[in-house]
């Protein structure tokens, strides 16, 4: 790619030797080291490409082996230039558009997240602004390693960021932790012995059946098969220090850390209306295209909608050159579609159907928080305007959530023995 970029930045010429003897002129340009490609038999004779350079010593070559030598083309930037030298114009132009992406190379125009789920890609967006990381900035001003501090300071379930400039977009690469973690620094205190981390205590976050206790860190107060409310104390983080005579002589304090699961139930409950009403679009459309610049939007007509009922779908295109290189510029196109409401009534089978569908995606959406569903009571039931799903889950999931430590003081006595001695 690149050699043959020079070879049009030079110039080269397309041409047939024909004549006598063309393998012998062949011969002596390869002895004389003048370089050809895509040589190609035609007739009596050959046909090849050469630099301008190596064609202009080619005279001697020719007289020697009574060759004939054809021109058929003239290519590169050398002889384009000169087809055009009349058009200043088109050059002037050609100048323009080669300085407005050279300016636009320098700006960030596009903003992508990556592995972001929680948090959409307009939340993310909007926090960076208020950072002042916005498209139409310089990329100099991009400062990466901050905006890695500042994302990761804001949202604490994230534990892993990544930005880095890929031609016009700045690239946002993002991995997010379910479990949420508090990033408050307390300083030591050397008279209660508490560290530099938070203590903390683990709560139960509901009622149930202790199934399965691993302990990291803390004191754990419950036992495999003991039945807790919500709200009691699991594992405490406060470790007694106690000298030979057994007695508490001070605290340690600790953040707890368990993994702490309990047999749990829960109600599900979920109703719908048996009579709804249906959006029917009735084939009426009406289109308005679109140019956004920057943040500016100029749309090409004046087309009102009209319609009663409508929904209005847009479809953007920004455009960009190459793979990474986005310009500030998109079209698209705004299309209203008009629709209608008719009544109409589920049947049971139908409202069975989606009842059941929300049930599964309930189903789901706690098997995807780690909850694990042992089995359930939920049933259907149709009236005479409405149907219900009602029933009771039972699950085994961790049942712990964070609470602070009560910090405790041991008032030390200091015996004051003075010594006598007698006259």
């Amino acid at each position: 790619m690149i050699r043959s970029f020079i070879r049009w930045l030079k110039g080269y010429v397309k041409l047939r030797i024909e004549g006598y003897s063309p393998e012998r002129f062949l011969n002596l340009c390869s002895f004389h080291q003048i370089y050809i490609w895509g040589l190609a038999p035609v007739g009596n004779g050959y046909e090849m490409y050469m630099s301008v350079s190596d064609f202009r010593k080619l005279r001697p070559f020719v007289r020697k082996t009574h060759t004939r030598v054809v021109l058929y083309r003239r290519c590169g930037f050398p002889f384009f230039l000169a087809r055009h030298r009349k058009r200043k114009l088109f050059f002037v132009g050609l100048f323009l558009c080669a300085a407005l992406l050279k300016g636009y190379s320098l700006f960030i125009w596009d903003i992508h997240f990556e592995g972001n789920e929680k948090w959409p890609d307009e939340t993310l967006a909007e926090f960076l602004k208020e950072e002042g990381v916005a498209p139409c900035m310089l990329k100099s001003k991009v400062d990466c390693p901050g905006i890695v501090k500042a994302v990761r300071k804001e949202y604490n379930d994230i534990v892993w960021v990544s930005a880095s400039i890929d031609g016009s977009r700045l690239k946002v690469q993002i991995k997010e932790n379910e479990d949420t973690f508090r990033a408050e620094d307390i300083s030591s205190d050397k008279d209660t012995g508490v560290s530099a981390e938070k203590p903390t205590d683990l709560v139960a976050s509901a009622d149930g059946v202790i199934t399965k206790i691993v302990t990291r860190s803390g004191v754990p107060q419950v036992h495999v098969g003991d039945t807790v409310k919500k709200g009691d104390l699991l594992v405490l983080g406060r470790v007694e220090v106690v000298n030979d005579s057994q007695e508490v002589i001070g605290y340690q304090y600790h953040a707890s850390d368990a993994d702490i699961f309990a047999d749990t139930q829960i109600e599900y409950s979920d109703s719908i209306s048996l009579s709804y009403q249906e959006k029917v679009y009735d084939g009426k459309k009406k289109f308005r295209p679109f140019i956004r610049l920057w943040d500016k939007t100029l749309s090409v007509g004046t087309v009102r909608n009209k319609y009663k009922n409508s929904d209005i779908f847009t479809s953007e295109t920004q455009m960009k050159i190459g793979e990474n290189f986005y310009l500030p510029f998109s079209y698209g196109m705004k299309t209203a579609k008009s629709y209608s409401f008719v009544d109409k009534t589920y049947t049971e089978e139908e409202a069975r159907q989606i009842l059941s569908q929300n049930f599964h995606r309930f189903c789901e959406e706690l098997e995807e928080k780690g909850i694990q569903i042992r089995e359930n009571s939920v049933k259907i039931q149709l009236y005479e305007n409405f149907a219900a799903a009602s029933g009771i889950l039972y699950l085994n999931e961790r049942i712990t959530e964070e609470a602070d430590t009560e910090i405790l003081t041991i008032e030390r006595k200091e015996t004051d023995e003075s010594v006598g001695t007698a006259d």
